[in-house]
């Protein structure tokens, strides 16, 4: 199964959790789980850009214009290079595999040097986007950008609708093979000046707004 559906189901599962407890309220993960998850650095979208399935990459070999070429990273992670052959692209950097080309040109061509541009990003079209759901205006889905906030995100969604939980809203982080759940005070940031909550957001983070009781 490909990384853009794997991302896609674990959306769809946040929000089921997220209608289902939107009553009760959201349980929060354990304080270790919610230290480690906000350990994590926030200042980039992504630290290294990783080569997926669907990805485009300009390889380009220089004084050799007839081995450079322009294509899309296959389903099977690979791509196809002239004399090369097949070269696995997925899991790597660009800079990874430039330095694995390199390596099997050698055999035809003297010193070559290569370079890898990744020319579209169709592989991070789900990771390294953040979103927003439950008692919101209009629930989003949009690119992470550096430096963005819980109230960044949360006034992108056109703030809260008149039935929100505030001081419920809870931040989901995958982090390694868990989903960590952190609480967010919106109703303190918005009404009391109270920012300890105004986490940095994290690709791939969702916040959640339940609806209060009644």
């Amino acid at each position: 199964m490909s990384r853009k559906y794997l991302i896609q189901g674990l959306i769809v599962s946040l929000m089921a959790v997220a209608l289902a407890t939107g009553c009760a309220g959201p349980s929060a993960s354990s304080s270790e789980q919610i230290q480690r998850a906000l350990a994590v650095d926030t200042r980039d979208s992504v630290d290294q850009y990783i080569l997926g399935a669907t990805d485009v990459v300009r390889v380009s070999v220089w004084r050799n214009e007839d081995l450079s070429i322009s294509v899309p990273v296959r389903p099977d992670g690979k791509i196809s290079v002239p004399l090369v052959g097949d070269v696995q692209a997925s899991g790597r950097t660009p800079e990874e595999l430039a330095s694995s080309i390199r390596t099997s040109l050698t055999e035809y061509i003297r010193e070559p040097q290569v370079s890898v541009v990744v020319t579209s990003m169709g592989s991070h079209e789900f990771t390294d986007r953040v979103r927003v759901t439950g008692a919101v205006r209009q629930p989003i889905s949009v690119p992470h950008q550096s430096g963005m906030t819980v109230l960044d995100i949360f006034l992108n969604a056109g703030g809260a609708n008149e039935f929100a939980a505030l001081n419920n809203a809870m931040l989901y982080r995958k982090l390694e093979s868990e989903v960590v759940a952190i609480p967010v005070k919106l109703d303190d940031i918005l009404n009391k000046g109270r920012v300890e909550t105004n986490y940095g957001m994290r690709p791939g983070d969702i916040l959640t707004i339940p609806e209060r009781s009644f």
